[in-house]
Parts: structure tokens; sequence; C-alpha cells
């Protein structure tokens, strides 16, 4: 076992350094790309067109792309978790206003029908 020469504790710590930094970038890295198919499919539901006759799914995959690519390089764990999170909440916005706005025609749909039978 003489051939056998360790590691001294520093390197090992680096190591072990590295190996959780990789792992949380791998994990963030998944992180990302859920988030980015969550904006993906969400996009799906905002099919009229903007003031250039521009479907809003275009516009809203077109930013949200360009979001993503600039931030790709970023290696600060807390910057990269509040982006993140900061996406999340943006995603879940947008939707809770969708569904707000459906909800309200809806209603007043309903309250036409209702005045008009």
């Amino acid at each position: 076992a003489r051939h056998l020469v360790k590691k001294p504790a520093a390197v090992l710590d680096d190591d072990a350094a590295e190996a959780e930094a990789r792992r949380r970038l791998t994990s963030s890295r998944r992180e990302a790309l859920g988030l980015y198919g969550d904006i993906l499919r969400a996009t799906r539901l905002f099919a009229w067109p903007d003031d250039r006759g521009v479907p809003w799914r275009e516009v809203l995959r077109a930013n949200a792309r360009r979001e993503f690519e600039e931030a790709r390089g970023e290696r600060d764990p807390e910057v990269v978790a509040r982006l993140l999170i900061g996406g999340r909440d943006a995603v879940q916005q947008a939707l809770d206003r969708l569904a707000d706005a459906s909800r309200r025609a809806i209603e007043a749909e309903e309250a036409k029908r209702r005045g008009g039978a």
C-alpha cells in the first residue's frame, strides 16, 4: 500500500468544494431548464396578437430566450437562485393575471346572457 499516495487534506477540501460547486451548478441548471420549459408551456396560452400583430406567445418566448441567454454565464449561486425565484414568480403572476382576466370575461358573458334573456 506504500505506492498509494494520499492526497493532502487541503487538496481533498478543494476537491470537495469543487464537487459541491459542480453539484449546485448541475442542480441550478436542471432547475433553470425546468423553468424554461414551464415558460414555454405557459406561453401557449397567450395566443392573441400584440399591437404589431405578433402573437404574444412569440414575444414572451423571445424575451425568455434573451433573458436566459444573458444569465447563461452566471456562476454566483445567490444570483442564480434570485434569478430562478424571480422567473418562477413572474410566470406565476402572468398565469394568475390570465386566470383573473378569463374569469372576469366568463362572468361578464354570463351576466350579459342573464340580462339579455
